[in-house]
């Protein structure tokens, strides 16, 4: 005799239920952890930024989970401080890069005709270069520093963001509802304010989280490299390339416990994008 599970109309309001509480859950802990990074300074103060020469290299520990540098300082407040001015320093350059391709997104779609032509054809090219030789070139022309960082990595991560926006936009336009506004002789900024707009804010809200680990991590390259931040500014970059000189030496607390934590606030950003890309699409939000 065999046993057949049969799905009863309150067992799928309980799954949907289910599925978005993880969601949210999953939201509310990413960002809990990213505002912890960010505002660790505050909280911590300079404890750990000293310098301490009787505690030179000293591995992880209870004391320094992290452990200390060869100026015997804190592994893990240089970290967090490190962290929190690149994430801050990313933040900031993926907000401008966003805006720039929501702007010429909805350009191009709303518009069409040559000015969608000359904006496409932008895109194509943006996308043809490389990318870590254009944003190492705009840093380079920048003089580098803080403002080249955001400048460079601010021209060089809108243009997937432009071409969805591009897309959604063109499926809007041709809708009835726009149609008829047309018919009733509304302009294309009238149309774009209120039927664009509302339209292609949760691709925007997405397009702008997932911008954020792309930023972080090239924010970080450039000051690796040396065209990014000043060599006396604790960023992670700067830290990460610091502790290269101190790895052959068996040292490996000062490069690996950074790196891993530069690498969990890039996931989180990931998770964080994923979670709320997941609850404001409808095909999985009602699944």
């Amino acid at each position: 005799m065999s046993l057949t599970t049969t799905t009863t109309p309150a067992t799928v309001p309980r799954r949907h239920s289910n599925r978005r509480q993880r969601t949210l859950w999953g939201i509310t802990l990413c960002t809990l952890l990213l505002l912890a990074i960010i505002l660790s300074p505050w909280f911590m103060g300079d404890a750990g930024l000293s310098t301490v020469l009787t505690q030179r290299n000293q591995p992880p520990s209870l004391a320094h989970p992290f452990g200390t540098d060869w100026l015997g300082r804190d592994m893990l407040s240089r970290s967090l401080h490190g962290m929190s001015l690149s994430l801050r320093i990313g933040l900031l350059a993926a907000a401008i890069s966003a805006l720039i391709g929501t702007g010429l997104g909805l350009a191009a779609g709303t518009l069409g005709g040559w000015i969608d032509a000359v904006i496409t054809w932008i895109i194509d090219v943006f996308f043809s270069l490389p990318h870590l030789v254009l944003l190492i070139l705009i840093a380079f022309a920048m003089g580098g520093g803080t403002t080249g960082v955001i400048v460079a990595v601010a021209l060089t991560h809108w243009t997937s963001l432009a071409r969805v926006i591009r897309a959604e936009v063109l499926q809007v336009n041709s809708s009835d509802y726009v149609h008829l506004s047309r018919r009733f002789g509304r302009s294309p900024l009238w149309i774009a304010r209120h039927h664009m707009v509302p339209h292609i804010i949760p691709q925007l809200l997405v397009g702008l989280i997932l911008l954020f680990p792309h930023a972080i991590l090239h924010e970080a390259a450039l000051s690796f490299i040396g065209i990014g931040l000043s060599p006396h500014i604790p960023a992670i970059g700067i830290i990460l390339a610091e502790s290269m000189r101190h790895l052959s030496t068996g040292y490996w607390w000062l490069g690996v416990m950074p790196g891993l934590l530069l690498l969990l606030s890039v996931k989180a950003f990931d998770w964080l994008g994923e979670n709320v890309r997941a609850l404001l699409d409808p095909k999985t939000s009602q699944g």
